[in-house]
């Protein structure tokens, strides 16, 4: 069996090598010795493979447990980044009508014939009749992602509950550390002082907002679509008594009108705008921001192609529904039509860092995590975590802090010294 499981995984890959060692239901083995081993623990995974022959098909047959990863998760992707182009809308082969066949032919073969299983019940399920980045279209993608439970959560980043790149001195700086530098960063580009009004786009479970309360003496508005980021943040804010400075709202940016403010953070959210709604965003932080206010836009970029989107894909189907990543350059001149540029830095080690951090957290409480979800869902965040560490050490991800201000007011300071 495991002989021809290779056969069909080399057509689905496009490969004339297989990058794993495969480990059959049966107790076979096919593949190259030594090569991360790669465990097909049921038919339904050729019969997944025959309706959905790529990504997708892949993706789901792990999810739902029909193949498992029998070593290092690293590994196992590295040896497929090795034949594929990893996290690239055109990774996989797209089989001809003969290829195809075969893949038939071999589900057949293996037993595996029937109508197409019903995907993982952690797959995104979109209402196509709502228009993308619509406001109640972008919630319940925002839905998907965020309220998956905020113990999950808590288990995964530790602490300090930042889920956005943190910034390392070293490789031994450690994650908790890591991340509250990167709060302190961040609060030191936007210049925040005592009394200044901050908001907080995506503010999560709250960590910015009481960050830059009690350390810079801020009064911060912290928006996210998120209901459960917003209890949690909701009862942190009222256990450090900061609640007469922070306030957390369930609500979309395009919604808020009670600017203006001094300073807007906006920290791993707008890879839920995508290309189409960088100029809404764009114009609504630059109208809710004070002559001379600063914002920080805090994204992940793309480096490895025209768009990082397809509809049929892991990360589209399962991570960020309706999520896009672009160019840094595209994402500087989209912001330079209202802002005046101030700063780019660029962290995409500090993210490879701070994503295997996360792994190991959700490696060693695995047993936990499954029981605070799902298994599938516990696999989604393991595969989707590796897989963008590795894309981030390649360089086909790369992440930025981008600030800018609106003209007028002060003048900006004529060196970097208030943060670096």
């Amino acid at each position: 069996m495991a002989s021809r499981l290779a056969a069909a995984l080399r057509t689905v890959l496009g490969a004339e090598e297989l990058p794993w060692r495969l480990r059959a239901w049966d107790g076979s083995e096919a593949g190259p010795a030594g090569a991360p081993v790669l465990v097909v623990r049921s038919p339904v995974a050729v019969r997944r493979l025959a309706w959905a022959p790529g990504e997708l098909g892949l993706a789901r047959a792990y999810v739902a447990g029909d193949i498992d990863i029998g070593g290092d998760v690293y590994a196992t992707l590295d040896a497929l980044g090795a034949v594929t182009r990893l996290s690239s809308s055109d990774a996989f082969a797209r089989p001809t009508a003969r290829e195809w066949l075969g893949l038939a032919r071999t589900a057949a073969a293996l037993g595996a014939v029937g109508p197409p299983p019903a995907p993982p019940p952690e797959e995104y399920r979109r209402a196509r009749r709502n228009r993308l980045h619509s406001l109640r279209r972008d919630a319940a993608a925002v839905s998907h992602h965020y309220d998956v439970g905020n113990e999950f959560y808590a288990l995964v980043l530790g602490p300090t509950l930042v889920y956005s790149c943190a910034v390392w001195t070293d490789e031994g700086t450690g994650l908790d550390a890591a991340q509250v530098a990167k709060l302190d960063l961040v609060c030191r580009k936007l210049g925040l002082r005592p009394g200044m009004r901050l908001l907080d786009v995506g503010c999560g479970w709250g960590s910015l907002a009481l960050h830059a309360a009690r350390e810079h003496g801020a009064d911060v508005v912290g928006i996210t679509l998120s209901e459960e980021q917003a209890a949690l943040a909701r009862q942190r804010v009222a256990g450090a008594g900061l609640e007469e400075r922070i306030t957390i709202r369930v609500q979309d940016y395009r919604t808020v009108d009670d600017g203006p403010f001094d300073a807007v953070s906006s920290v791993g959210m707008a890879e839920h705008v995508g290309r189409s709604g960088l100029p809404t965003y764009v114009a609504a932080l630059h109208d809710l921001l004070a002559p001379g206010g600063r914002l920080l836009h805090h994204v992940i970029s793309w480096s490895a192609g025209e768009t990082s989107w397809d509809d049929d894909t892991f990360i589209a189907r399962y991570v960020f529904p309706d999520g896009e990543l672009i160019s840094l350059a595209d994402t500087v001149a989209g912001l330079e039509k209202r802002f005046e540029i101030l700063d780019v830095e660029a962290l995409r080690r500090h993210y490879a860092l701070t994503l295997r951090a996360w792994v190991d957290r959700l490696e060693k409480h695995w047993d936990t995590a499954v029981a605070l979800t799902s298994e599938g869902r516990a696999r989604v965040w393991r595969l989707y975590m590796a897989a963008a560490a590795l894309s981030f050490e390649s360089g086909k991800l790369g992440v930025n802090q981008v600030l800018v201000r609106r003209a007028g007011g002060a003048p900006p300071p004529l060196r970097r010294t208030d943060w670096v």
